[in-house]
């Protein structure tokens, strides 16, 4: 391997971290979001749900 081609390597590598440090953050916080409004519309769907309500199959 030349110098110029460690060089390249060396940034493609940096490049390709520098670009999973910008999204992978907004992949957590977009399966969070998603998590909490599933939890919501379960709770929203418990609430308006009667308590003796039978089951249904």
């Amino acid at each position: 391997m030349s110098y110029v081609e460690y060089v390249v390597a060396a940034y493609a590598v940096f490049v390709a971290v520098l670009a999973w440090d910008f999204v992978a953050p907004r992949v957590r916080i977009a399966q969070t979001l998603r998590a909490a409004r599933l939890l919501a519309a379960r709770r929203r769907a418990a609430a308006l749900a009667p308590a003796d309500a039978e089951l249904s199959r």
